[in-house]
């Protein structure tokens, strides 16, 4: 049992240095992407409002494309990383997405440090998802995370995976902030930066590699047995993974098309952000994390995971309204305030879907569930981009608006899923075994009753 919370807390610090690099790697890519474009406009288009806005549409359509990218090339190598870590290598589903990240960053540091053109960031963004990206390393942690506990403790060792996780993500971007400004004769703006992001994806990679022991948990723990369910039993398993992954996906469109219009958002007016204020930004929304962690362990003493993840998708809907009225940075960070449980749904849905399958199977439904997340939100990033850019002169908060009601929409599937969660509770299987055991104890009830009235 010691050997396992040290196998536990060693995949727990590989995700959190993992996240500190992530951290430092997102503050400076925004930053390198708006200089380049402007210095491009600057030199074509001399009215000032129209340079505004021909750099502002430029990196709109960067990250629209950049992102898109991101979430569809992972697929295909995802889906045979998720079937070579049921295999028993699980391993795989956290070494070769940080040999992606640990290449992919060197490619960009190598761009800033030599000056090549900015399309070189194409090829970072594929060699990332060829190696299986973001989403087989996350899916890969909360694999190994769940083999090494069991149902009643593994909602609160996810939420404290990504509290950790969390927590390196707020000092990376404060941070690097600073960071970034760094600079010499020799050495350019964010050199130093991305320098110690792929030190970091190194070190975690060579560590898995040769230290982290992780076959110890693939026969460790079955907490979902294989057992003779009935017809009436798999059909009502069936329904719950669906309502969670229905919640998951209209969550994820939700998260992931506003963090990716945030960054845009904070760059232009009326916010209109420089390199500090965008590591401030990013620095809360990791912090969150903390909030959300907190309140998912006093909460759970009286609430649900479904009602938890209710609160956290309330929470969202409560911070998205009053962000698209934001023009200043303190209205800004009020908004971001209200969002002190919106990351409490994913870990806890990732919790509640591996109970209702076998363990063997947690790679492949994880790693599925992540990759569908990933295609949603290809198309609702491409749908966001272009409704922020048909908006952007009249009212650039729209999109978040409508992150708001997707949403409180969100919470429609978790609240039938706790439905019928509590009916599954009060319904009981009766095997034939146990039958037959309840009609022996009530004969020899019986038996001794009459002895009792004989005598």
């Amino acid at each position: 049992m010691h050997g396992d919370r040290t196998l536990v807390w060693s995949i727990q610090l590989v995700a959190t240095a993992v996240q500190l690099g992530n951290a430092f790697f997102l503050t400076v890519l925004p930053m390198v992407v708006k200089e380049r474009y402007v210095n491009a406009t600057s030199q074509s288009v001399t009215n000032r409002s129209c340079l505004e806005e021909s750099w502002q549409v430029s990196v709109s359509n960067f990250f629209m494309t950049y992102r898109v990218l991101s979430q569809l090339v992972p697929i295909l190598p995802g889906l045979f990383l998720a079937w070579l870590g049921d295999m028993g290598w699980r391993k795989s589903l956290i070494t070769f997405p940080l040999l992606g990240l640990m290449l992919s960053r060197l490619v960009v540091l190598l761009m800033l440090m030599l000056d090549w053109p900015l399309q070189i960031l194409w090829m970072e963004v594929i060699i990332t998802g060829l190696c299986g990206g973001s989403a087989v390393f996350w899916s890969g942690i909360m694999t190994l995370l769940s083999l090494g506990s069991t149902g009643e403790d593994r909602s609160k060792l996810l939420m404290r995976a990504e509290l950790l996780s969390g927590l390196s993500g707020f000092v990376g971007c404060m941070t690097a902030g600073h960071l970034y400004n760094f600079s010499s004769p020799t050495l350019r703006p964010g050199v130093v930066t991305l320098l110690l992001c792929f030190l970091l994806h190194a070190s975690s990679m060579l560590y898995v590699i040769f230290f982290l022991q992780a076959r110890a948990l693939c026969d460790n723990r079955t907490s979902n047995k294989a057992s003779n369910d009935t017809a009436r039993d798999r059909s009502h398993k069936v329904v719950n993974i669906a309502l969670l992954w229905v919640s998951g996906l209209l969550y994820n469109a939700v998260d992931s098309s506003t963090r990716n219009i945030l960054v845009v958002f904070q760059l232009m007016e009326p916010l209109h952000w420089n390199v500090t204020q965008m590591s401030y930004g990013n620095a809360s929304g990791f912090l969150i994390t903390l909030s959300s962690f907190l309140s998912s362990i006093i909460l759970s003493r009286w609430l649900s995971d479904s009602s938890l993840i209710t609160i956290g998708l309330l929470s969202n809907a409560a911070s998205m309204l009053p962000m698209a009225f934001a023009t200043t940075a303190y209205m800004f960070f009020i908004a971001r305030a209200l969002a002190l449980f919106s990351l409490m749904p994913v870990p806890l849905i990732c919790s509640l879907l591996s109970q209702q399958v076998h363990s063997s199977s947690y790679s492949k439904v994880l790693i599925s569930l992540q990759l569908s997340l990933k295609m949603s939100s290809a198309g609702t990033n491409l749908l966001y981009a272009k409704i922020y850019q048909e908006t952007l002169t009249w009212f650039p908060g729209f999109v978040l608006i409508l992150s708001s009601l997707i949403s409180i929409v969100a919470i429609i599937p978790i609240r039938i899923f706790d439905s019928g969660l509590s009916v599954g509770r009060t319904y009981q299987v009766i095997t034939d075994e146990e039958a037959g055991q309840r009609d022996l104890l009530f004969e020899m009830k019986e038996l001794s009753d009459n002895k009792l009235i004989s005598k």
